[in-house]
């Protein structure tokens, strides 16, 4: 079953309202991070996708990612809770809930003006060239599992 397309207005717009139901003492069901450090963590898809903040790996990182990681990603099976992550998405300083929030918010909504044609075989950080199904799945997949992490 295809996930929702988050390069569509409705279902990016109804993200952000589960989005905006967060709060800054939210407690998750699972995992350790609070609502401000899962925020900055769902941000970091988006810094791959649009910043330079983050080193590419290697080519044989890259390739053991694209082997190893990559279907587990992009496909539409969601994650299983307290799955492992990669050490770029670990946030170990404290952050700041709205400034978190809004950086979400800012990404998701750029992400849908850009549409899906944008991201059709476009260069990921880490798995090579993705479709544009490939992206949506990464993006929304991603997002959903944490906001369901919240409860929202």
């Amino acid at each position: 079953m295809a996930l929702p397309n988050i390069f569509t207005p409705e279902v990016s717009e109804a993200v952000i309202a589960r989005i905006e139901k967060l709060h800054a003492d939210g407690k998750p069901e699972w995992g350790s991070m609070d609502a401000a450090k899962m925020l900055a963590h769902c941000n970091v898809t988006y810094e791959m996708a649009y910043e330079n903040t983050h080193p590419k790996p290697g080519a044989f990182v890259r390739w053991m990612l694209k082997m190893f990681v990559k279907n587990t990603v992009v496909n539409e099976t969601p994650y299983k809770q307290n799955s492992r992550t990669a050490p770029q998405f670990l946030i170990k300083s404290d952050k700041n809930f709205e400034v978190e929030k809004k950086r979400l918010i800012d990404y998701i909504r750029h992400t849908t003006q850009l549409g899906a044609a944008h991201f059709d075989g476009r260069e990921s950080h880490s798995f090579g060239n993705l479709s544009s199904s490939e992206w949506n799945n990464m993006f929304y997949k991603h997002l959903d599992h944490h906001l369901r992490q919240f409860g929202v």
